[in-house]
């Protein structure tokens, strides 16, 4: 085969497969359904404030299910979506009015949870909230796949349910409802991370859009005045370049924060982990700063010398100019109830946890035996007639699912046992006959045959 030949089955084989442009929808179209989504007023702006009080209760009392029922429900992605479309076609109305439906959407959003939490009987931050207070560079990759997965799908002909999916892994709505438990419980920590993970989601999903939609190569706004269309033009390239380049340095600190961690996670588990002693909590300060990892002890008081080991090590970890500051005992200073508390909550789910999965083992086990009793049973009530026909010498039978062993190697095998008992002899070749039959009506091929 020529090699142009092959260049062009494998060109035409990734285009085939790979090009989405096949099954694209007119472009005027997706534009009009994009903006649909856009305005927060009405009914949308109800919908979101609803969609708000859910995520939150479902923040309040910990539950997955109810998170993921806020964000179907949550019409967040609309102007975000809109906003790097606009940016894509060089609408500068379409911009702003994206830009302002968006704002009105985090300010009704934060406004409604932080009344929620304010009036909320339970105060204390749930697993399902705290996650929302920190972002990883895995919340970008997630924002931003997603962001792809979702102006790509809504360019298509068939669009199908990807839009719902989206929200639910970008996770938009449940990052605005914990800066509401921030406000509501004035821990600026939690509102600001939070906050810092909802505007990562927005931006890296903007974008995202905007990409595809240039890749696409969509049909850019026509301006009758041209003069109007160059301060367009140069309006959209300062905000792509103010989107741009702060969603890749928040990437790279992003990136460095998480390799950092990681690192930390592994000095911490392999080093500072002493027999009767439990790490109550471990705070992490990484600044231009500062570089510390402080982490309390509970149990058994460690030795300052294996303490003075331990951060000798930090070098082989990465942890060069890190300081490791160690505190022990229930002191005042040491110890926190509320993480007391915690982390035994979290002992013990993982011990139930534990219970349940050995249980789960167990019945599993149980069920199986007693299917092959039953089995065994089942079988020999069916066999019974048809034996009374084929071979009148028999007068009683039994078939049973057991386990032979060898002395000499102490090998198990599974075999089937069937008893039968006969009025008179029972020679060689009837035996065999019999033999041949149960292997082939009762589909076993080791049967072990007894008969008296």
């Amino acid at each position: 085969m020529e090699k142009g030949v092959l260049h062009k089955q494998i060109r035409d084989f990734f285009v085939r497969n790979f090009d989405v442009r096949q099954e694209k929808e007119d472009e005027l179209e997706t534009v009009e359904s994009i903006k649909k989504g856009i305005e927060f007023k009405g009914t949308n702006l109800w919908v979101l404030i609803f969609a708000t009080f859910v995520a939150s209760l479902g923040l309040n009392t910990n539950s997955t299910a109810v998170i993921i029922g806020a964000m179907l429900i949550s019409p967040l992605m609309g102007p975000i979506m809109g906003f790097g479309l606009g940016l894509g076609i060089y609408d500068f109305d379409l911009i702003k009015r994206s830009f302002r439906n968006f704002l009105t959407a985090t300010i009704f959003s934060v406004i409604t949870s932080t009344l929620f939490f304010l009036i909320s009987p339970i105060s204390e931050a749930q697993s399902e909230l705290l996650a929302r207070t920190q972002p990883t560079v895995y919340d970008v990759l997630i924002a931003f796949f997603g962001g792809l997965a979702g102006i790509v799908a809504s360019s298509t002909k068939s669009k199908g349910n990807v839009i719902p999916g989206v929200a639910i892994a970008t996770a938009l709505m449940p990052p605005l409802c914990t800066a509401g438990f921030g406000l509501a419980s004035g821990n600026l920590y939690y509102f600001f991370g939070a906050f810092y993970l909802y505007f990562i989601n927005t931006v890296f999903i903007s974008l995202a859009t905007f990409m595809v939609v240039r890749v696409l190569k969509y049909p850019k706004k026509v301006f009758l005045d041209k003069q109007r269309e160059k301060v367009v033009t140069r309006y959209v390239g300062v905000i792509v370049f103010f989107t741009i380049v702060p969603s890749l340095f928040l990437s790279y600190n992003l990136i460095r924060s998480s390799y950092f961690n990681d690192r930390v996670a592994n000095f911490v588990s392999e080093e500072l982990a002493f027999p009767n002693t439990q790490i109550l909590s471990k705070t992490v300060t990484n600044t231009s700063e500062k570089q510390e990892v402080k982490v309390v002890l509970i149990g058994e008081n460690i030795p300052d010398p294996m303490i003075e080991i331990a951060r000798s090590r930090l070098r082989k970890y990465g942890l060069k100019d890190v300081s490791l500051v160690v505190q022990q005992g229930f002191g005042q200073e040491a110890t926190d109830i509320n993480q007391l508390k915690s982390m035994l909550m979290q002992d013990l789910y993982k011990n139930s946890e534990e219970v349940l999965r050995v249980q789960s083992i167990q019945i599993d086990s149980l069920k199986r035996t007693v299917d092959r009793y039953k089995s065994a049973s089942r079988i020999t009530s069916e066999l019974i007639p048809e034996m009374k026909v084929l071979f009148p010498a028999v007068l009683e039978a039994s078939c049973s699912n057991t386990y032979i062993m060898t002395t000499d190697s102490m090998k198990q095998d599974t075999v089937m046992l069937v008893y039968l008992k006969s009025k008179e002899r029972i020679n060689e070749k009837e035996q065999q006959k019999i033999r041949e039959w149960l292997e082939a009506r009762v589909n076993e091929k080791n049967i072990k045959l007894l008969i008296e």
